[in-house]
């Protein structure tokens, strides 16, 4: 436990653990269903508001800016999205782009597909968008880029200044950024494809920690995978973030890439259901007409990808049929 937020005033400890943002959105959860939520009164209403919170089932089927606003939103969401889809790794099934984004729109329905294709990008350095991409390069590659976000784009200006020459002395280190000023690191010349010099990158990137707001790897992990070669890429860079375990304890949302296909709890929920949908009056009473036989029904890959969804989505842990922060 962190002992330093009990050196804090209260009001910048709620503010860093972002209360006032949960209690405003409750508020308006709460005053937009309010008829269906008066019947079970007020204090239940916000005893099962903040339960979610804690759970991390509240941002299931919220809008994408909810699902992004707090740390604690975003390592919430990467936890669902694994436990929900880690039948697609265990499967080894390989899925492309586009695919991986209808599964993430299946939690959150705004979810924007350049999000999806920037993490795309440090699976395949680049190269060939349309490639077919396992479950865990995808997971663990879409984690660093979903939650560190703003960094990322942040240290891309500083890339691209170290790339176009200049000096350590004039680089830009934005602590803020717009989505219209960023440009993507290139890669098609030369330069681009032998990086930069990791000790100034790793300086320009140590100056942005020590007076950034967003949330960012440790820098001692930063130094660690820079100080292991002279020069480095961008998304060479950004893998090794993806790869690197001590930056995935720290996010805490997902297992080690060991245990990532292994979820005990997960897989009682998935054999409770298959027994239940198993012994279902209805699911041999068209064999039960004499003399008429039902045609063989081949289901397709995607469906069966879907039923799963559905399955894992249902059993992740909630069993409230709608989160009050969900509606």
């Amino acid at each position: 436990m962190n002992s330093e937020r009990f050196t804090l005033p209260v009001d910048e400890y709620l503010a860093l653990e972002h209360v006032p943002f949960y209690i405003e959105d409750a508020l308006s959860q709460l005053l937009e269903h309010k008829e269906e939520y008066t019947q079970f009164g007020i204090v239940r209403f916000f005893a099962d508001y903040f339960n979610s919170v804690r759970n991390g089932n509240h941002i299931l089927f919220r809008e994408f800016s909810f699902v992004k606003a707090t740390p604690h939103n975003r390592s919430s969401f990467l936890r669902v999205f694994w436990r929900s889809f880690r039948q697609i790794g265990k499967n080894g099934d390989l899925l492309t782009v586009m695919e991986y984004r209808s599964l993430l729109q299946l939690l959150c329905p705004d979810f924007p597909v350049e999000l999806v294709q920037k993490a795309a990008r440090i699976v395949l350095m680049d190269d060939a968008m349309d490639c077919l991409m396992s479950f865990p390069d995808f997971l663990y590659a879409f984690q660093i880029q979903f939650y560190y976000e703003e960094f990322f784009e942040s240290i891309a200006v500083i890339y691209q200044d170290l790339l176009s020459g200049k000096s350590p002395n004039t680089v830009i280190v934005p602590t803020s950024f717009s989505a219209e000023q960023v440009t993507r690191p290139a890669t098609s010349d030369t330069a681009a494809q032998e990086g930069v010099d990791s000790p100034l990158f790793c300086g320009c990137i140590e100056a942005l920690c020590d007076r950034y707001k967003y949330s960012h790897p440790p820098l001692s992990s930063i130094k660690e995978i820079l100080c292991q070669v002279q020069r480095v890429s961008f998304y060479g860079f950004l893998m090794a973030i993806a790869k690197h375990e001590g930056i995935n304890c720290d996010i805490g949302s997902l297992p080690s890439k060991a245990d990532l296909l292994i979820d005990p709890e997960m897989d009682r929920e998935l054999e409770k259901l298959i027994a239940q949908i198993s012994v279902s009056p209805t699911s041999n009473s068209s064999s039960s007409t004499v003399g008429h036989k039902e045609p063989v029904r081949k289901a397709s890959p995607r469906k069966s990808l879907h039923h799963r969804r559905r399955i894992d989505i249902e059993s992740d842990g909630s069993n409230e049929e709608t989160d009050s922060s969900e509606n």
